[in-house]
């Protein structure tokens, strides 16, 4: 899951076209509403890049409402609090940041491969580096559980690795069952992570017992995930092009009605919705009462990556052809 390949395969016109019609040029922050009266098509709020070659990657929303992403190849963090984008320098420049979560603090966490570390940063822009003791790191998504322990997905160790008190404890797996990506923390402290090739998911209780739960589809590469109000992990499966949900020790898949729609993202809403994102098919997907729903985007080009919810219930969305979004359809 590459954005910058994602991104390489607009191509830079298409991108520059995108800023250009939209009439913020790249160059300056600001907010393009669009008001569409058709229920098929989402209804949102986006934020352009301040610097035209940015591509937002991931992001987490803090409990005080300041929404916070990840910038491919950039030095920098975006934040976008009380309707402004500003960038946040944090000190050298990241490949890949896929991970990014926010603690009770306010302090951001971020995955920083090319450092082998993982990175602090609070709201001031003081930076803190806990390295990771390897000689390479290719990293997943990264989630801040309740006890503001930070937990990711360390491909290169073949696991799920939790810092705390600035100690590192890795659940450790077999390469034939390695592939970790996705990661996300419960209410109730429990941990639960996709392994892509072992097409697993993972539950790490709060102290510290591992449970796997085979995915039903063979192949299904589960990467993103998410846990909803009643604990649930809901997960994509890329490679099969569904939603899958573990509910009461059973796991339930939802078949996406787009082939090969390039699922990416996914987040969970207070109001039972669950919400992901289409990659190929400028669209983001909602699954409401057992029903899936494809919501295209007012953008033919819209390129959604990464989605979260804030403390409201807003669902919003990193888009690597150069926008940050809130989504007002309900």
């Amino acid at each position: 899951m590459n954005p910058a390949r994602f991104r390489n395969q607009l191509g830079k016109l298409t991108i520059v076209g995108v800023l250009t019609l939209t009439g913020l040029g790249g160059l300056v922050a600001g907010t393009l509403v669009h008001q569409m009266r058709k229920p098929a098509i989402l209804e949102v709020e986006e934020y352009g890049m301040q610097e035209k070659l940015d591509i937002p990657t991931a992001l987490a929303a803090s409990a005080k409402g300041a929404v916070w992403f990840t910038i491919d190849s950039s030095q920098a963090l975006g934040v976008i609090e009380n309707g402004t984008l500003r960038r946040v320098d944090k000190g050298s420049r990241n490949v890949e940041p896929l991970g990014i979560g926010i603690d009770s603090k306010g302090d951001v966490w971020i995955t920083d491969a090319p450092a082998t570390a993982i990175k602090r940063v609070t709201a001031n822009g003081e930076v803190s580096a806990w390295p990771l003791n390897t000689g390479i790191a290719r990293l997943g998504r990264l989630t801040v559980a309740p006890d503001d322990s930070v937990w990711f997905a360390e491909s290169t160790a073949y696991g799920i690795t939790r810092l705390k008190d600035g100690q590192f404890k890795r659940h450790e797996f077999p390469p034939q069952r390695g592939g970790p990506f996705g990661v996300a923390a419960a209410a109730d402290g429990t941990v639960w992570a996709t392994m892509q090739s072992g097409n697993l998911l993972l539950r790490i209780s709060p102290d510290g017992q591992v449970a796997e739960f085979e995915v039903p589809t063979r192949s299904s590469s589960p990467t993103d995930i998410a846990v909803d109000a009643q604990g649930r992990p809901w997960f994509i499966q890329f490679r099969r092009n569904k939603v899958g949900v573990l509910d009461k020790g059973v796991i339930v898949e939802y078949d996406v009605p787009v082939a090969s729609a390039g699922l990416s993202g996914i987040a969970t809403a207070p109001d039972g919705s669950v919400w992901f994102g289409m990659l190929r098919a400028n669209a983001l997907g909602r699954i409401r009462n057992g029903k899936v729903d494809v919501l295209p985007f007012p953008r033919p080009q819209a390129r959604p990556f990464s989605l979260a919810t804030d403390a409201q219930g807003n669902v919003w969305y990193a888009d690597i052809s150069g926008y940050v979004g809130k989504v007002l359809t309900k």
